[in-house]
């Protein structure tokens, strides 16, 4: 029988108005990975914190006994201290210092205050072969993509001999490739030793490697499944409290006529000169219609997105843009919402908020005249509009005056949302919608795409996920190198369709 390594008993924790965990019992195995799923603000992250002592012993009721005896961690390095590490899902490395630097920041190699930097790299370079890197100690992190700064994130777990490693939602930026090898390396630490706790909304990732899962729903765990009881039907139900026999709301189309038009789109690179990142695109958007943008991380699609929006990326815009049928300028934000245009971006918590601040301001932030008279801002306006849209969109608050840094993923995106609905668009362009977020709050998220074209407006939806664009558009569009490869309608739309589009461009370029 497998040895206990962690009992978490009866943990409550208590925000003012909110209940995050209401008795959570949770029980993880040494050697196991142990994963925990629910909606968003169901507790996954705050469970974590009490474990790690983000949220010190004394703040919360119930116990934790750890390796058979009581952990009471007064902050973060007491967790450490025991060997338990967590990876937030915001990646705590400094990108101006260097691999070695990150890795060993606070955990120093020295002698008697001097660093021992021959040391400091021999040990980073056998932690990075570890991770399965093969970068030089003296790489400055911020250079790396995402995939490998997350694993530079397990290697600094590593240096700190870490015995139980937390990772929340580890590849909610990741495209599959790194997310395949971040999981093989899970797979790999579990061969060593290592226990891992693994919160993600990814229903196939857990499948594939969890041996256990912990359900947790409204603060309380529900239900422990193990790998033999785990499927994605029954996680779902667990998670939201009911089946969801379809994964995206029915929706029967009423596609009007042309509502904007984009011909001959060009934009460079803002800073590297010669650089062409969208090249002579052209799509169009119809009333009552989703129009997906398809393709791999790089491929231009964000690009495209932000030089349409007030040319909020790039230089040297050309190319025409019309709404209605007549030609409308696009090149800065005000002018872009005055044209009927909208943009949620893919980045909710750097570009899409501002996370200090209430949900009433960061609502009725694009459209301030739309609270104000004579350029005074109506305070009780400002909160009547800010509850309505509360109520339409079911964000879950206790107060449109809560900061929004303290609410869910999936809340975090229905006050962007509220925030672009508020400037009255016709056309939503929606980047990675539902990134980060559950399979409730998609479901909801998607509803509320259907709800905006049935009242005639036109929505772009740019996302990674394929079964997710296969599942809500009438036509896609796919994107490889800042050109469009090929529209495809729903009838005629399939994963391997869409791939074959991508790959075509790539097979061009190899044979030439």
């Amino acid at each position: 029988m497998a040895k206990t390594l962690l009992e978490m008993r009866g943990i409550t924790k208590v925000f003012p108005g909110v209940k995050a965990l209401d008795h959570v019992n949770l029980t993880v195995e040494q050697g196991e990975i142990h994963a925990i799923c629910g909606e968003n603000g169901a507790g996954k992250s705050t469970l974590m914190k009490v474990l790690s002592g983000v949220y010190p012993h004394g703040s919360y009721e119930g116990e934790i006994i750890y390796d058979g005896a009581p952990l009471a961690c007064r902050g973060i390095r007491d967790s450490e201290a025991k060997g338990i590490i967590i990876i937030h899902q915001e990646l705590a490395l400094v990108p101006l210092l260097s691999i070695a630097e990150n890795l060993f920041l606070g955990n120093e190699v020295a002698s008697r205050g001097v660093i021992n930097w021959p040391r400091c790299f021999q040990k980073t370079e056998e932690l990075l072969r570890k991770v399965g890197l093969a970068e030089a100690p003296t790489t400055q992190v911020g250079k790396l993509g995402v995939g490998k700064q997350q694993l530079i994130e397990i290697a600094k777990a590593l240096a700190k001999d870490v015995r139980l490693l937390i990772l929340d939602e580890p590849t909610a930026a990741l495209q599959e490739n790194d997310s395949q090898k971040l999981l093989d390396l899970l797979l790999e630490l579990k061969r060593q030793g290592i226990t891992s706790i693994l919160i993600s909304h990814k229903l196939n990732e857990i499948s594939r490697v969890a041996d256990r899962i912990t359900i947790i729903r409204d603060g309380a765990a529900v239900s422990t499944l193990s790998t033999d009881d785990i499927s994605e039907e029954r996680i779902i139900r667990d998670m939201v409290g009911r089946d969801m026999a379809h994964r995206y709301p029915d929706r029967t189309p009423a596609i009007g006529e042309v509502l904007m038009e984009v011909e001959g789109w060009n934009v460079w690179h803002p800073e590297q000169t010669g650089r062409q990142m969208i090249k002579d695109v052209s799509i169009n958007v119809r009333k009552g219609e989703i129009v997906g943008i398809a393709g791999l991380m790089g491929t231009g699609r964000t690009e495209l997105a932000m030089s349409l929006f007030g040319h909020s990326y790039g230089r040297g815009i050309s190319g025409t843009v019309r709404m209605g049928g007549k030609a409308v300028d696009t090149s800065s934000v005000q002018k872009a919402i005055a044209a009927g245009l909208a943009y949620v971006t893919e980045d909710r918590k750097q570009l899409g908020l501002v996370l200090e601040e209430p949900i009433v301001k960061n609502i009725t932030l694009a459209n301030l005249a739309g609270v104000a008279s004579r350029s005074v801002i109506s305070r009780g306006r400002e909160q009547q509009v800010a509850e309505q849209y509360r109520r339409a969109m079911s964000i879950r608050t206790p107060s449109v005056f809560q900061k929004v840094v303290n609410l869910s993923g999936g809340n975090q995106q229905k006050v962007v949302l509220s925030k672009w609905l508020f400037t009255d668009p016709q056309v939503l362009i929606l980047d990675e919608p539902t990134r980060g977020i559950d399979v409730g709050a998609k479901f909801e998220i998607y509803t509320i795409m259907n709800e905006l074209v049935a009242q005639g407006r036109g929505v772009v939806m740019i996302s990674s996920e394929m079964p997710e664009l296969l599942g809500m558009c009438d036509r896609i569009y796919v994107m490889n190198e800042g050109r469009i490869m090929g529209e495809l309608t729903r009838a005629e739309a399939s994963q391997e369709r869409i791939m074959a589009l991508i790959l075509k461009n790539e097979t061009k370029a190899k044979v030439a």
